[in-house]
């Protein structure tokens, strides 16, 4: 399969990305989770499958991840919005439908940058859609106050992540609640320890979105079983 690594452009921002495949009519935009990258398994998987049907996919590494480990640019969601602004803007010079595949919170920066674009479909894979209520529950499971947050404006935490004032605040200010008419499917699992089924059934009842639920599914889908649902999933739900 042809694959060709280059740079897209945002302001002073170069964003390392990869076109999968030959031109075509159809584009698909893939959207990394957290600790992931531009090539990881399942947005591998995700652009061969897309490839496949006749797509072109590209791909990306959000600021802070994969060839952008070491930059000095902060993955939050004015960054990741602007950022997947640029891409939606490169994928337009190339093809007029424009299709997205996103996964983790790469779903929510996607819901954010891009309810008022014109999106043919989007496919979800352990969405997080609701960013507020996952710094709420990490803040309880360690018992950082908001008034210690407020006051610190920023708590490293033992599991490897932190917590950021700043970025709280923008998403419990910029809850997804706006529109968002793009036909979509969601693959979640059940023992998924991030995104919880409350918030998922929420997003798909009032988007009337498609869910599959795969019984015993992680947050993160890396087992053979995982990613066997995945690849029949993502081949019966690509249009």
């Amino acid at each position: 399969m042809e694959k060709r690594h280059f740079q897209i452009s945002n302001n002073k921002t170069r964003i390392p990305a990869i076109l999968w495949g030959k031109r075509g009519e159809k584009l698909l935009i893939e959207v990394h989770g957290n600790l992931s990258n531009k090539e990881d398994t399942v947005i591998s998987m995700m652009a061969q499958k897309a490839v496949a049907k006749g797509y072109q996919a590209l791909s990306f590494d959000l600021p802070m991840h994969g060839e952008r480990a070491d930059e000095d640019y902060a993955c939050i969601p004015e960054n990741c919005v602007s950022d997947l602004a640029a891409v939606y803007e490169y994928a337009q010079s190339l093809v007029s439908d424009i299709f997205l595949f996103a996964c983790s919170m790469g779903a929510y920066f996607s819901l954010l940058a891009y309810h008022d674009f014109d999106i043919k479909q989007s496919l979800f894979l352990s969405p997080v859609v609701n960013m507020e209520r996952i710094i709420c529950n990490m803040m309880e499971g360690f018992k950082v106050s908001e008034e210690r947050l407020k006051a610190e404006h920023e708590i490293r935490l033992s599991i490897g992540q932190k917590l950021e004032w700043n970025y709280y605040c923008y998403a419990r200010e910029n809850p997804v609640c706006f529109e968002w008419k793009v036909p979509t499917a969601i693959l979640y699992g059940s023992d998924d320890n991030l995104s919880e089924w409350e918030e998922i059934s929420a997003f798909v009842a009032r988007y009337q979105a498609k869910v599959r639920v795969l019984e015993h599914g992680e947050h993160y889908f890396h087992t053979e079983e995982q990613l066997q649902v995945f690849d029949q999933w993502a081949g019966e739900n690509l249009l």
